[in-house]
């Protein structure tokens, strides 16, 4: 039996203005492939790094693409996120870049506004597999369902406002909900921080747990967020237009992966695991049959899946063996219907 009292008290839902009919659309120019691109990002860069924890007050700067359109627009830069703004996480906090003029329809950068960069956190250079690890986890779950956030791959070279270099590191780009919603004919879904996990579509809600066991990420909640905020923790909701009901809840921020084995992550308070490196699932009881369906469509796609590590740009070779061998013993906890429901359903909530 679900249990899933402590959630019943769901804040009112909103959605977002505009025509009744929504039909899917194309992404934006920027996150329709996966290529990879170049981008420099100038502007008072240490002081912004300076005062990460403390404060995100935007600077001006610019984001230029090198090759192709050479475009360049001005930007406000501001650090962005939690764990990664603290000093003790990150030396180099995740970036927000708010394009400070619209972009053409010919653009590049069409459609975009607001750009959310992940950054490689510290200087050192090891530090790169950690982000191109997470960026992996990103595609693999394209994969599975376009109700999912794409992601850019991009070098990025850092320099301050006189043009000088700080540092050139590998980043990504995280699409925006409002451009996902879109493109699957759907809208955002605001809420308050607390929702009932009734109103969660169960087919989406078991692939997004699923897929979170399969990466070892326990860093996620599908109906809570922070106070003050929207739900879901590392999870955002979209729907189709005046639906209050099967709301789909989309993951993001895999760093806390046991896959990933970053140096900061821990597992959260509460969770009875040793490390993040140890699986446990926290899907919704209620969604178990769900759940057996889109493990079996999992196990369908276990090569592409594992092969997304082999097309990672940069990725160090014995990083990708090391991935692998740990999605392996994922597959095998849910390698028929009877592991799923004897290793996994025993800790559903």
């Amino acid at each position: 039996m679900a249990r899933i009292g402590n959630w019943i008290g769901m804040a009112a839902v909103l959605f977002a203005s505009g025509s009744a009919a929504q039909a899917p659309g194309p992404a934006t120019p920027m996150f329709a492939d996966d290529s990879p691109i170049h981008l420099v990002v100038r502007g008072p860069i240490p002081s912004i790094v300076r005062s990460a924890e403390g404060g995100n007050v935007p600077q001006p700067g610019t984001v230029s693409l090198v090759g192709g359109s050479g475009e360049s627009f001005p930007v406000a830069i501001s650090a962005r996120g939690i764990t990664r703004r603290m000093s003790a996480t990150c030396s180099f906090p995740p970036l927000r870049l708010d394009l400070q003029s619209r972009p053409a329809a010919s653009s590049y950068f069409a459609g975009q506004k607001r750009l959310k960069l992940v950054t490689h956190c510290r200087n050192d250079a090891g530090f790169q597999r950690y982000l191109l690890l997470e960026y992996a986890a990103y595609r693999m779950y394209n994969l599975l369902t376009p109700l999912s956030f794409r992601a850019k791959l991009a070098t990025v070279d850092y320099q301050d406002v006189d043009g000088r270099p700080i540092v050139s590191r590998a980043g990504f780009l995280i699409e925006d909900l409002g451009d996902l919603a879109r493109r699957n004919g759907l809208v955002e879904v605001k809420t308050g921080p607390r929702i009932s996990p009734a109103i969660l579509r169960r087919t989406d809600a078991a692939r997004f747990a699923l897929f979170e066991y399969l990466v070892s990420n326990l860093d996620w909640a599908m109906s809570a967020g922070p106070v003050g905020d929207n739900c879901c923790h590392n999870a955002r909701l979209v729907s189709p237009r005046g639906a209050s009901s099967n709301l789909i809840v989309v993951p993001y921020d895999f760093d806390f992966s046991g896959m990933v084995n970053a140096p900061y992550a821990s597992p959260p308070e509460g969770i009875p695991v040793a490390n993040v490196r140890e699986r446990r699932y926290r899907g919704y009881c209620f969604t178990n049959a769900e759940a057996l369906v889109e493990a079996a469509r999992m196990r369908a796609m276990r090569g592409p899946i594992i092969a997304v590590l082999d097309t990672i740009p940069g990725l160090d070779p014995r990083a990708a063996a090391g991935a692998k061998a740990y999605l392996e013993r994922s597959f095998a906890d849910i390698a028929t219907d009877a592991d799923v429901t004897r290793k996994l359903f025993k800790t559903c909530l």
